[in-house]
């Protein structure tokens, strides 16, 4: 299974979640493959604990997301130590996460429509 190692985060959905620029820590380290054929130099990283699911049945664990400075359809991006940790299966052409919770299996769904409606805003 590919991807790529690191968890993206835009400053345009920081901006929107009210993340304070202040919780963000120094990154030095380039990274490659996101833009196609070129180098990309982070601003700065963040650690953010992220949760899956609803409150009966849900899974967190702590995420370290590189912050960008460019434009993208995407509010992030999920490398593959998210899934990892999460121990989540995906499926792109259905947009569908799956992993284990506490109680039943966990699915989070995606969708084209609201990715592209809040994208507009």
């Amino acid at each position: 299974m590919g991807g790529s190692g690191l968890n993206i985060l835009y400053t345009n959905t920081l901006d929107k979640v009210g993340i304070p620029w202040s919780s963000l820590c120094p990154s030095k380290a380039p990274f490659y493959g996101i833009v196609l054929g070129k180098e990309a130099m982070p601003l700065r990283h963040i650690q953010l604990s992220v949760t899956s699911s609803q409150p009966d049945n849900f899974y967190k664990e702590p995420l370290t997301f590189e912050v960008v400075d460019f434009p993208d359809v995407y509010h992030a991006l999920l490398g593959q130590s998210c899934f990892t940790k999460f121990m989540a299966v995906h499926n792109y052409t259905y947009l569908k996460l799956k992993m284990p919770g506490p109680k039943v299996i966990i699915t989070v769904e995606g969708s084209f429509e609201l990715a592209y409606y809040y994208e507009q805003d």
